[in-house]
């Protein structure tokens, strides 16, 4: 005959580590592009809150935006005056961002006049801020 059989070869004679290989590497790329992000994302995000004073404009989870009139630090709850008379009290944790009136130092003009200083995660006009692959995409350098 012509024609000799094949046999499968197996893929049983590896050992442990390099058939666990594509996954630990898998693991490590997704914490470089996902966890780690994310994580560095949300501590930022609890010193903006834990900086929230008097006088700033703040950006609610339900897009209302108001001023902080009174922070109580005990119960995590800031007072929010969203119009005219119209005080409300939210938790700290529903502050999505802050905003911060920066006094002017110029001769005459009053201070807390000056334009609005973003200081949350809106604080680079909603462009990557460099990172592992923000070279790539457009980040700032």
């Amino acid at each position: 005959m012509f024609i000799t059989p094949a046999y499968a070869q197996g893929f049983g004679g590896g050992d442990a580590f390099t058939s666990f290989l594509p996954i630990i590497l898998i693991f490590v790329v997704f914490y470089f592009l996902l966890i780690r992000p994310q994580q560095r994302k949300m501590k930022q995000h609890r010193a903006m809150l834990g900086q929230v004073k008097r006088g700033d404009r703040v950006l609610t989870g339900g897009g209302i935006i108001g001023t902080v009139t009174k922070v109580k630090d005990e119960t995590d709850e800031v007072t929010v005056e969203i119009s005219d008379g119209v005080k409300v009290d939210i938790l700290r944790g529903t502050i999505s961002d802050v905003f911060t009136s920066t006094p002017n130092t110029g001769g005459g003009q009053t201070p807390g006049k000056g334009g609005p200083t973003v200081v949350g995660p809106a604080a680079n006009d909603g462009r990557p801020s460099g990172g592992l692959l923000g070279g790539l995409f457009g980040g700032r350098k």
